[in-house]
Formats: structure tokens, sequence, C-alpha cells
């Protein structure tokens, strides 16, 4: 999402360059050797290519991309894998939208949620649920919003299956950060960030970022805190408001 006038490796160094880790999407659409050969560290990729967490076909579809996922991981060291509740397509909206979730749909994705999570433990990775805001960018995503990941993976249970807590979106849909990150702190594997409203670098909208630093560094979280956002203006600018509002607490 940044440096957008560079080739695509050559944003993946820019970012290395820093220090900083590296975070990819869709790994289907890259050069993975090229990748792997670029020195970068990698945080988090996606973990599916296809596929839900509810219907037969859907799931069968997420585990066999999930094993293709888990190859990829394999060859860039990279800790943790990406999951929706459903898969994505153009604009970021679910491929399968649905607006009603089931009883039944709840119980079988958390069983679904358990196979991804032994496949995680197999190859000592570990697979991150992500929540999502439904009213600005993924209208129609089941198992969407902070609360909802959140049961699910509390429910699940594994080590191999944690949160991607994104507070750009549970900002839209929730709000209440500091509780929020607090109660979900057993289960978080990562914490994605952007602003509110634009989903541009901290300071560039409503949330205190500083506040929610703090507050990780109080309650002792001590995991990663991905820039999942645009840059406002210049994207050496929107790195260094990242850096400063989460070295500022210490």
């Amino acid at each position: 999402m940044l440096y957008l006038d560079l080739p695509f490796l050559d944003r993946i160094k820019r970012i290395a360059d820093r220090g900083l880790l590296v975070e990819i999407w869709d790994w289907s659409s890259k050069d993975v050797e090229s990748l792997a050969a670029s020195g970068a560290e990698f945080s988090s990729m996606t973990g599916y290519l296809t596929g839900n967490l509810t219907e037969p076909e859907g799931i069968a579809d997420l585990l066999a991309s999930a094993r293709r996922s888990l190859e990829v991981a394999e060859r860039l060291d990279c800790p943790r894998l990406n999951l929706h509740g459903t898969g994505l397509g153009e604009g970021g909206l679910p491929v399968r939208p649905v607006q009603v979730v089931t009883p039944a749909m709840w119980l079988t994705a958390a069983n679904t949620l358990r196979q991804v999570a032994e496949l995680g433990a197999q190859a000592g990775r570990t697979f991150v649920l992500e929540n999502l805001n439904l009213a600005v960018d993924h209208p129609g995503t089941p198992f969407a919003t902070a609360a909802d990941t959140l049961a699910l993976v509390r429910a699940v249970d594994h080590p191999n299956l944690r949160l991607n807590l994104d507070l750009y979106h549970a900002q839209i849909g929730e709000g209440n950060l500091i509780e929020l990150v607090t109660e979900a702190l057993p289960y978080i594997g990562e914490i994605q960030v952007a602003d509110v409203p634009g989903r541009c670098e901290p300071g560039t909208g409503e949330i205190n970022y500083p506040a929610v630093a703090a507050a990780l560094k109080r309650i002792g979280y001590t995991g990663v805190v991905g820039l999942e956002a645009w840059a406002a203006d210049d994207p050496d600018a929107a790195l260094e408001a990242f850096e400063a509002a989460f070295t500022a607490a210490g």
C-alpha cells in the first residue's frame, strides 16, 4: 500500500531498508523466489486464495489453498498467515456475501478453523483471523467484526489460530479500541492499524494512536503492529508517523 510508484520488489526493499518487517497480500501474483531473495523479513501474508468457512466446497477450497500458502510461508519464513470470514474479490467485497449468519454456520466455521489451526501446527505457522468493517469496505462479509472473530478464536482455543486485530476496521464498526485490545489480548497474534476516515497513517484521522500504544504497553502486548494503510502524501512521512505513534510510549 506504500511506494505505489515503484515496482513491487522495490517497495519491499524500501520498507526492509528502514529495518521494518514486510507484509504482503495475495502471494500467487508475486515472484516468490525474488521475494525470498530480497533480504526482507516477512511478518504476514495471505493464508488462503479461495474458499470459505462454512460450505462444503468452500471449506475444501480453503483448506487446499491454506496448504499451498503454508508452502510459500515456508519459503519466505513467514510466521503468520491471514484469513477472513470468506474470500474477498474485487474492491474487497466478499465473493459470496452473507446477510444472516446462522448458528449452524457458526459451528461449521469453528470446526473449519480447528482444521486450519492443525495445518498451522503441523507446519509451525500461525493463522490469524482478521476482523473487517461492514459499513465502508466489506459489506456482506460473514464473521467480520472484532466481536465475531474474537468469539471464533476463543471457541477454537488453539495456539495456531489467533486474531489479526485490525484497529482501523474495529474503529469503524465498533470503536472502544483500548477496551477491545485489553479484552482480546490473550488471543491476539498481530495488530494492524490505519486512521479513520481515509485509511491513512496515524495522525491523519480521529484515532489517538499514541494512547492506544500506551495501552498496549500497559497491558503487556509485545507482538507485531502492522501499518496497513495508504500514505496520505509521502510514504516516508507515513512510515515516520507510524513509527512515532508506536515508539512514543517506549
